[in-house]
């Protein structure tokens, strides 16, 4: 009898006689599973399917301006991201488009397919490259037909992101540029857990539906406050606390819904930054 992967509650891969998660480990049964090994499952909502079955899961790497959902289109295929960050983006006709969601290590790509659709309104694109399990789309639903446990668990995070959607739309309609940055810096620090992000003001321009110079600007005015430190390419937060006051209230609903509803979101390393102001450290 051939063996497979499964994931434990602690996030760590067990063996066990039947199809947990995995790659191809064997040629007499279903393949395209994780291969059998001892590894660490990051993502937090894989993290906590102990019992559930998901056949056709297969580990990627997800490079920056990787299209995962288009506009319109059936979604082929679900990610769970281990690693990275992916925006979804609102877009219409001219050519319209807003950062309105993002993607880390806490949550998954298709939502769509979970609430009964097959396509979403919006663009899921990588915006930080990383590596994500991914899964075709037929097998996620049929996973979640076996295990209705696996179905109340994601749209609980559902419900977590449509909360984050709508104070990304109460912070766009209401916030200033630094206050809306300094959010997506916390937002994009709790899903990396480093203080450095490589990202072009072009591209943040995009994120935030605003001019590239607006961009810059508001990013000398933080670090004017030494709250970052920015260059180009690059941006290294100094003060998460003082980052969180610079938002100004903008920060923290969705993060508090998601560790209510699944489990804390932040890493230690957050934790410690928060509690002890200045560059995180390891």
């Amino acid at each position: 009898m051939c063996r497979y992967a499964y994931v434990r509650g602690n996030g760590h891969a067990s063996t066990l006689n039947c199809a947990y998660i995995g790659s191809r480990v064997c040629s007499c049964s279903q393949l395209g599973r994780f291969e059998l090994s001892a590894i660490l499952i990051r993502n937090r909502l894989l993290s906590h399917l102990e019992g559930a079955a998901l056949v056709g899961l297969e580990k990627v790497a997800l490079k920056v301006h990787d299209v995962l959902e288009s506009p319109g289109e059936p979604i082929p295929a679900i990610y769970f991201v281990e690693h990275g960050l992916v925006s979804v983006v609102g877009t219409t006709r001219p050519n319209h488009r807003i950062e309105v969601g993002m993607i880390g290590f806490e949550g998954m790509t298709g939502t769509a397919i979970v609430l009964g659709d097959d396509r979403s309104a919006n663009e899921s694109i990588v915006q930080s490259a990383g590596s994500a399990f991914r899964i075709p789309t037929a097998d996620l639903r049929a996973a979640i037909e076996e295990h209705p446990g696996l179905g109340f668990l994601l749209r609980r995070y559902i419900q977590v992101f449509m909360t984050q959607c709508s104070q990304t739309a109460l912070a766009n309609g209401r916030g200033l540029l630094g206050e809306r940055l300094a959010r997506w810096i916390l937002m994009w620090q709790d899903r990396s857990g480093k203080d450095e992000l490589v990202v072009t003001h072009e591209f943040l321009a995009l994120l935030l539906g605003v001019r590239r110079a607006g961009v810059t600007v508001a990013l000398h005015t933080l670090e004017g406050q030494s709250l970052i430190k920015a260059s180009r390419t690059l941006i290294i937060v100094r003060d998460r606390s003082g980052l969180r006051a610079a938002a100004n209230g903008f920060y923290g609903v969705p993060e508090g819904e998601y560790d209510r509803s699944i489990s804390p979101l932040k890493t230690p390393v957050i934790a410690r930054a928060e509690a002890n102001p200045g560059p995180l450290k390891g």
